[in-house]
């Protein structure tokens, strides 16, 4: 809805009962009256206020219909009711003047004294909308409420006695009728500001004031008030003053008939005739390799629409152009949606990445839904191992739980252990999300059924109950893991106290970890059997999670090491490094190895999962013992006649998982990067870990475009030197060649909009087109390689000496 547009409900047309909440009563009840004897003292003494509100509902001063009451709440000082209350009047039977009256009563003592008071609340705001929200009504004390038009007992504040907590309190009313723009962190400080307020407030007047709580239900539009059957409102007599007028138009956001009209002569199936030999001019050829270039977030509009849908036929040949087709069809019209998937049938067959946008939120049609995974099917096992993570989440916006979708990666699954292990993995962790659980469990239930059903020799030695047993028992294997952290965190003293007391466990009580009665399918590679723990290998590390550093021995003879994490939602991480590991392929099917280190992470529960292990150290550890990245290079691979007495070998490692990790940074909007997080592997290739903000979201302000620090460009010779300028290269060519995959980037993380992944899920949209912008499809691949030299000229500018403002901000980054 544009700014200048004002949407409402009429109040006539609602016919609904009226509905609000009584929630609390605020502030102190008065003391009772003193007493005539010690009895009766002492009886007082005892009895507690039970309280309960009536609720009268008066129409141009004269009640209407009967009064309602809460149920009594005898619970302390805080008296919280909570409770809803449906009238038997429609909120078309109301009139301008209608007033709730509100009243509170105290049974556990005499008729005389059980009065508390009352206050009366108008239905109708002075521009004739219906109030709704929270509202704090103050009562008058010993008064019953009096809902005659000129009420003595109004529940609102007089202006003269409003403070600076009325003016926050409707403030506050406003943002959560979502008038008021929601901006998570300056909420969270606001609301802080607030409660300090309200404190200080009551700490300086005292509760010398009852006031009872009152929500009334919300609509999604303002509702207007009008009496039943008049069409229009009566206009104002317009004064021979400069006044403002207010008029409601009740056409406001109505479809313009004359021009729907048009519209659906113009894609009429009669003109089919005619447009099967249409060809586009050359003016409307470039615009539609205008439209056919825009990335899959951005909407066509309605010119665009017609445009596609006009020469639809000649672009039955242009494979690009499906995705942008189906999103121009009106698929309320049974004739036009039938038309389309025709057409659909018959089309060039597209790319796998396009078939990954059919499946977005975007495309509702099962058809076309099924269409995609018809696509999809082309796909090996490598490539839709890529994207599974997202395919998993595309279940949300299937139609049905046993879906086309489904029964295609039960039926990949039951052909390749990994696929399997990884699937049942990412349904099970969905099975926390209430509100898909039914259909995530739905699509588990199918693979088990499935598996159990393979026979002896369909995968290796093993039948389809082993294979499936297999993937169970890691389950048992995390849950247990789980239940060692937690008496490892219980024992009391340091780490070191704490990797004894792990050791004793898997020596000791849990030595069936140590050789495990059977192997285990490894959770993060399914194809390495594991056969148990070697407990004098396995360690803590050093942080408030405790995460346990686990060595496990494989059924070849070798050993993997593996990070289990609990208490930490590793989803965002899960999601990051499958992200790096795609770009890694898209990097190497253009001949660019940058030698990334894209290391397993599974999240096998909303609070935990594991994390390949990669021997190296942090940055910071580095520059502690050794002072620089070169010394530490040096160490491991020294060349007397190599560059800074490195071999050239190591060097270029160095140079191009820095150029690599660099643009996958920049893309992803990866923040909170300092030295901790950095890591280096003895051969050279340094990677990333610990992805707690993405998509241009970070703890530090003024984070710089480009995540390089000073200490690694010094290791490259300088900001002058030949290897720094190789550096800027590689970067160049891997934003260029990422850059060609935009659209598949962009439709994976449509495809997660709908998952509890934190930096997503608080606005997907925004996030989307965050990610779009970093691509900058608006430059050819020249105007990139200036645009990215200068991102890079400027984030290395700030590490040294040229003191301008913002760089001076940036270089602060790393302290």
């Amino acid at each position: 809805m544009s700014g200048n547009e004002f949407r409402f409900f009429l109040s006539c047309d609602i016919n609904l009962p009226l509905t609000f909440r009584v929630e609390r009563l605020e502030g102190n009840l008065p003391a009772p009256k003193p007493p005539k004897s010690a009895e009766v003292e002492s009886a007082i003494e005892e009895r507690k206020p039970e309280l309960y509100v009536e609720c009268a509902l008066y129409i141009d001063g004269a009640p209407f219909g009967l009064p309602t009451r809460t149920r009594l709440e005898s619970t302390g000082s805080s008296y919280c009711w909570n409770e809803l209350i449906t009238l038997s009047t429609k909120y078309r039977d109301l009139t301008a003047n209608s007033q709730l009256a509100l009243t509170v009563w105290d049974v556990s003592c005499g008729k005389i004294e059980g009065l508390i008071g009352g206050a009366t609340i108008h239905l109708f705001n002075m521009k004739k909308q219906l109030k709704t929200g929270k509202h704090k009504l103050r009562l008058w004390p010993g008064k019953e409420a009096d809902g005659s038009i000129h009420t003595t007992t109004p529940g609102k504040v007089p202006k003269e006695e409003r403070g600076e907590l009325e003016r926050l309190e409707k403030l506050v009313n406003k943002y959560e009728r979502g008038q008021i723009q929601r901006i998570d962190w300056l909420d969270r400080l606001a609301f802080k500001a607030m409660e300090k307020i309200k404190e200080r407030e009551s700490s300086r007047n005292g509760s010398s004031h009852l006031y009872l709580l009152v929500d009334f239900s919300s609509f999604e539009h303002r509702v207007v008030f009008q009496e039943t059957g008049a069409n229009f409102f009566i206009p104002s007599p317009i004064a021979s003053t400069n006044e403002l007028v207010t008029v409601w138009d009740p056409e406001v956001g109505k479809i313009n008939p004359s021009e729907h009209k048009q519209l659906k002569l113009a894609r009429s199936l009669t003109r089919g005739i005619i447009d099967r030999d249409l060809k586009p001019s050359s003016t409307e050829r470039k615009s539609i390799q205008r439209i056919l270039k825009y990335p899959p977030t951005r909407n066509l509009s309605g010119e665009e629409r017609q445009l596609l849908w006009k020469f639809r036929f000649s672009l039955m040949s242009e494979k690009r152009a499906l995705t942008k087709f189906l999103r121009c069809v009106e698929w309320s019209d049974v004739q036009e949606a039938k038309q389309a998937l025709e057409l659909m049938g018959r089309w060039e067959m597209i790319d796998v990445c396009d078939a990954l946008e059919l499946l977005s939120p975007v495309f509702e049609s099962e058809e076309v839904r099924a269409y995609a995974v018809s696509v999809l099917e082309r796909a090996d096992d490598d490539e839709l191992q890529c994207y599974l993570l997202q395919l998993v989440q595309a279940l949300r916006f299937e139609r049905s739980d046993k879906s086309r979708l489904s029964h295609f990666l039960v039926q990949r699954s039951l052909c390749n252990i990994e696929l399997a292990s990884f699937l049942r993995w990412y349904v099970a962790v969905e099975l926390h999300d209430l509100a898909y659980a039914k259909r995530f469990y739905c699509t588990y239930e199918i693979l088990e059924e499935n598996m159990m059903k393979l026979g002896a020799g369909a995968n290796g030695d093993e039948d389809g109950f082993k294979l499936w047993q297999s993937l169970v028992r890691q389950t048992e294997l995390t849950a247990q893991l789980c239940s060692i952290m937690r008496d490892v965190r219980n024992v009391r003293g340091g780490t070191q106290k704490k990797i004894e007391k792990l050791r004793q466990l898997l020596s000791g009580l849990l030595s069936e970890l140590t050789y495990f009665e059977e192997p285990i399918r490894s959770p993060l590679a399914p194809g390495v059997l594991i056969t148990g723990i070697v407990p004098s290998e396995s360690s803590i590390f050093k942080s408030a999670l405790h995460p346990l550093r686990l060595t496990f021995r494989t059924a070849s003879g070798g050993s993997c090491k593996i990070i289990f994490k609990k208490g930490d939602d590793i989803r965002q991480d899960q999601l990051v490094v499958q992200m790096v590991s795609l770009m890694d392929r898209l990097l190497k099917l253009e001949n660019l190895d940058l030698h990334l280190t894209p290391y397993r992470v599974l999240a096998t529960g909303h609070d935990e999962g594991m994390l390949e292990f990669i021997p190296s150290s942090s940055l910071a550890q580095i520059l502690s013992e050794h002072r620089s990245i070169t010394s530490y290079l040096q160490k491991f691979h020294p060349d007397e006649d190599g560059p800074f007495g490195i071999t050239a070998t190591c060097l270029e490692t160095f140079i191009k998982s820095c150029a690599g990790y660099s643009v996958i940074t920049y893309i992803l909007g990866i923040g909170d990067r300092h030295l901790d997080n950095l890591l280096l592997r003895d051969d050279g290739r340094l990677f990333h870990v610990d992805f707690g903000f993405i998509l241009g979201r970070d703890p530090k302000p003024f984070p710089p475009p480009m995540k390089l620090c000073k200490e690694m460009v010094e290791a490259m010779g300088g900001a002058e030197s030949q290897y720094y300028t190789r550096f800027k290269s590689y970067c160049c060519e891997a934003y260029n060649i990422l850059r060609k995959s935009s659209n598949l980037i962009l439709n994976l993380f449509h495809l997660m909009a709908g998952s509890n992944i934190p930096d997503i899920a608080s606005d997907p949209e925004k996030g989307i087109l965050k990610l779009q912008e970093k691509f900058r499809l608006d430059l050819d691949d020249e105007e990139c390689i200036h645009f990215f030299q200068g991102l890079i000229n400027e984030s290395v500018s700030a590490l040294f000496p040229q003191m301008v403002e913002t760089i001076h901000r940036w270089a602060q980054y790393w302290r």
